[in-house]
């Protein structure tokens, strides 16, 4: 018998879950296509647990462009250095009204409005010499000029031995948070490990008086040893660079999400990054208009690792031009429940081709595991029933599938595609499901 619906647990218990415009739109996306896909959510994935819609990197800037950032991109500041989003993408917020007319009507769909942000100061509130806003200090005083992003040359970092720099975080995000938002995804902060910029911007966000969650990003190879600092500053955090539609991408993250997943939970996730799924690359940093080039285990593989790992889950696609069959993953109940209910996640093997997950149902007797093949062309596995912790006694039930899984009481037989994945509810045959 097919599970009930279940209540999904309180935000704080389950990781964030929604849209960024990044892998389908990139620096360029305007007010339209962020609408048409707030639509989109409301009506088909609302009801399955997402939730949040990101707008991503340079919204303040009206020369965006695909492949690549501007050199001195003209940036929308106020008169105290702070970004505003850009007129001709998002005509709503003429006339200084930000990002609050734009926030408003993905509120009133039900939904949480977030939006993308640099560690630091733009550069041309330094070179202008703008004041911070309620001090005496200018951008130029308060800048560490030395402090750059390789990537992006929009601002300068701080200076946290002034006190000018906090003052300038707190305006910000009081700005931020006078518009209505809920997420800020800040980037450039963990690859190298900016301590004292994340500091400072979770103290502005408690300052502002609103409940924003925290994102920070990217984190190539995240060493475990932030652990309790990123806890006490973030909700999420980023564990690798950008993640592409390729298999090469997927695969690196085992080991990373092997090693952050025992420790998900309430005081903050570990992030293995958007899911470059259905249409991306439209007019993206990387690559031409495309479905993802993934195959269809690989998605499936993915979408696995993710949900058995406890990852935040941000669809990357443009979701009202991506296939049904990517919008069918998505609202998959059944397996998002092992995201929403499950703990003691681990990897428990990794051989050869073979990888084996478990984790355990927070009702206290259902199990899942999780079989994936990193082979390159179709695999028969056959996994010890002890191996994934289930017993001869168990009813098992493969959750992409929605279908039944025998076994002969001593092992469970996989055949998996080349690099593919199935995702297996475990509970006793005398139990009702």
């Amino acid at each position: 018998m097919t599970r009930s619906a279940r209540p999904l647990p309180a935000r704080q218990l389950r990781p964030p879950m929604g849209w960024n415009s990044w892998d389908c739109y990139g620096t360029t996306v305007t007010e339209e296509e962020v609408l048409a896909n707030a639509e989109f959510m409301r009506e088909h994935l609302l009801p399955h647990g997402w939730d949040t819609v990101v707008v991503d990197i340079q919204w303040y800037e009206p020369t965006a462009r695909a492949h690549g950032y501007n050199p001195d991109a003209p940036l929308v500041l106020d008169g105290h250095g702070r970004q505003l989003p850009a007129p001709n993408r998002f005509p709503s917020a003429a006339g200084g009204a930000g990002f609050g007319p734009l926030a408003a009507r993905v509120h009133a769909m039900g939904l949480r409005f977030g939006l993308h942000i640099m560690r630091g100061i733009p550069r041309r509130a330094v070179e202008a010499e703008l004041p911070v806003l309620g001090t005496e200090f200018t951008a130029a005083e308060v800048a560490d000029t030395d402090s750059v992003c390789s990537w992006n040359s929009d601002n300068y970092g701080l200076d946290h031995d002034h006190p000018g720099a906090q003052a300038y975080y707190d305006a910000q995000v009081a700005q931020f948070a006078a518009w209505g938002v809920d997420f800020v995804k800040a980037d450039d902060m963990l690859f190298p490990y900016h301590e004292r910029e994340i500091a400072a911007y979770a103290r502005a966000i408690e300052r502002s008086g609103r409940a924003i969650e925290l994102s920070l990003s990217p984190g190539t190879d995240m060493s475990l040893a932030r652990l309790d600092h990123l806890r006490e500053h973030a909700t999420m955090w980023r564990v690798c660079d950008d993640l592409w539609d390729r298999w090469e991408d997927v695969e690196a993250q085992f080991a990373r999400m092997a090693r952050w997943a025992p420790w998900q939970g309430r005081q903050g996730w570990a992030d293995a990054d958007m899911l470059p799924l259905g249409h991306i690359g439209i007019r993206a940093e990387r690559g031409a208009d495309r479905q993802s080039a993934l195959t269809h285990p690989e998605q499936v593989s993915l979408l696995t690792l993710w949900l058995i790992s406890r990852s935040p889950l941000m669809m990357g696609g443009d979701l009202p031009t991506s296939p049904p069959g990517t919008i069918a993953l998505l609202t998959n109940d059944e397996a998002l429940d092992v995201l929403w209910h499950s703990t003691g996640n681990q990897e428990v093997l990794r051989e050869r081709d073979l990888v084996l997950w478990t984790a355990r149902d927070a009702d206290g007797h259902t199990r899942y595991a999780a079989v994936f093949s990193l082979a390159d062309e179709e695999r028969r596995f056959e996994v010890p029933l002890g191996a994934v912790g289930a017993t001869p006694r168990d009813r098992v039930r493969e959750l992409w599938t929605r279908t039944g899984t025998a076994h002969d009481g001593r092992q469970l037989v996989a055949v998996l595609p080349a690099h593919g994945a199935a995702l297996y509810r475990l509970a006793e045959a005398d139990r009702r499901e």
